[in-house]
C-alpha cells in the first residue's frame, strides 16, 4: 500500500491487502513480551513448555496479537489512524513459534455508510496472521471506524 491516507470510499468490498514482515521472532522476543505481560510457564521457558499443552516455546496470543495489530497499521494508512469499533471472531489456531515471521492478509468483507454521522462509516474486515510456511497463527474480524472523504 502506499502513504495516501485512505477512506472509507477507497475500500471496496472483496478487496485484499497483503503486508510481508522481515521481523523474526525470536524465542527472547516471546519472553521478553510474557515477562510483561502474559507470564504462564510456556510463554517462559522451554523445558516447562516441552511439558506443556504447546509442546515448546509459543508466543502468548496476546503478542501474535500485538505483532499483527503492528502489521495491520503498515497495511491500512486510514485517515486519522486505525480506530477499533470491536470484534466478531478473534482465534489462535496454532502458536506463533520462535523462528516464525508473520505476514497478513486483510480482507474487506463489508462498508456500512453511519447514518447518525455522516462524516464516517464502518469497514468490516478480517484479518488472518500468517508464520511463514502459511499457516494461520491468527484470524480476526472486527470493525474499524474509518471517515468518509470530505466534500
Amino acid at each position: 500500500m502506499g502513504t495516501a491516507a485512505l477512506y472509507l470510499e477507497d475500500f471496496s468490498v472483496g478487496q485484499k491487502f497483503h503486508y510481508h514482515d522481515d521481523q523474526i521472532i525470536s524465542a527472547a522476543d516471546i519472553k521478553e513480551f510474557a515477562g510483561r505481560y502474559d507470564p504462564q510457564p510456556f510463554h517462559l521457558d522451554e523445558a516447562a513448555a516441552a511439558q506443556s499443552f504447546f509442546g515448546g516455546l509459543a508466543a502468548s496470543g496476546w503478542h501474535t496479537a500485538a505483532l499483527t495489530m503492528r502489521l495491520l497499521v503498515k497495511t491500512l494508512p486510514i485517515q486519522g489512524g486505525i480506530i477499533g469499533a470491536g470484534f466478531d471472531e478473534f482465534r489462535w489456531p496454532r502458536p506463533t513459534r520462535p523462528g516464525d515471521q508473520l505476514h497478513i492478509e486483510v480482507e474487506v468483507l463489508e462498508i456500512k455508510f453511519s447514518q447518525s454521522k455522516p462524516q464516517q462509516g464502518f469497514l468490516k474486515h478480517r484479518v488472518t496472521a500468517f508464520n511463514q510456511d502459511d499457516q494461520p497463527v491468527l484470524v480476526m474480524t472486527g470493525n474499524l471506524l474509518v471517515p468518509r472523504r470530505p466534500a
